[in-house]
């Protein structure tokens, strides 16, 4: 895992990462999705989950900020168990990442890309949350815990965490609310992922985590300018342009992993 930078690549990661933390800021989520997968197309795709992991902890670092100390709190206490074993999950998943050849990766990364668009669109039905013995939803700690060493594994490897999104939607809570606790518990996951990516060798050189650290800036600055915009940007321009955006994304990954691009 290597990567040569050039003025042409700084340039191209500044405006990757400016642009996908302006999509976060207005969304409250979308960063890794779009950063990830616009770097698998030019970069190793292992290359472009590593590096995306210290950008992708300020971003929600800084939307966390958004939440009040009394809400912190709560939001800790409510959602525990899904940081818990979506942090395990996580582990796990860049584990896989880092055993893996590249043409599989670029191909999983495509089809996920591909799987958030189509269940976004409501083509195909994102899996609901597991039902506990009664038929009651899974708010309960163990529901909790099922969803997030699932959705876990699934992030540790692709930098995709869309079924937690879907999860945390679930609970009918407000768009400012909802975003300060997406922003939570990514927040918490990649905080261990950065310190997991130092100990699995994502970061072969000084330089690399250099710039992984300098992406943050660009990344945080799109994400200020996104949540400026948050309410003149409508819902169906938002969802259209990232939704377009991604179904290019993962056609090009999975043509690329197959040799045919």
């Amino acid at each position: 895992m290597a990567l040569a930078l050039s003025v042409e690549l700084i340039a191209t990661i500044g405006l990757v990462v400016g642009v996908a933390g302006a999509i976060n800021g207005v969304a409250g989520f979308g960063f890794a999705v779009v950063g990830t997968m616009v770097l698998a197309t030019t970069l190793d795709p292992a290359t472009a989950v590593a590096f995306m992991i210290i950008p992708m902890f300020a971003v929600n670092a800084s939307l966390v900020g958004d939440l009040s100390r009394e809400e912190l709190r709560a939001c800790g206490r409510r959602f525990g168990p899904l940081l818990g074993s979506a942090l395990v999950g996580t582990v796990l998943g860049m584990a896989l990442l880092d055993r893996l050849p590249e043409a599989p990766v670029r191909v999983l990364l495509g089809l996920v890309s591909l799987g958030f668009v189509a269940t976004a669109q409501r083509v195909v039905p994102l899996p609901a949350a597991p039902t506990l013995p009664g038929g009651s939803r899974a708010e309960t700690p163990l529901g909790m815990v099922a969803v997030g060493a699932v959705s876990g594994v699934l992030f540790g490897a692709t930098n995709v965490g869309v079924q937690l999104v879907a999860y945390l939607r679930s609970f009918d809570l407000s768009h400012g609310l909802f975003v300060g606790v997406v922003a939570l518990v990514f927040v918490g996951i990649n905080g261990l992922r950065v310190a997991a990516a130092g100990v699995l060798g994502f970061y072969p050189t000084a330089g690399f985590a250099l710039a992984s650290v300098v992406a943050a800036v660009p990344a945080v600055a799109g994400v200020l300018v996104g949540k400026r915009l948050r309410d003149r940007v409508s819902d169906r321009l938002r969802r259209g342009t990232v939704l377009s955006l991604l179904t290019l994304i993962g056609v090009r990954l999975v043509l690329g992993g197959a040799g045919v691009a």
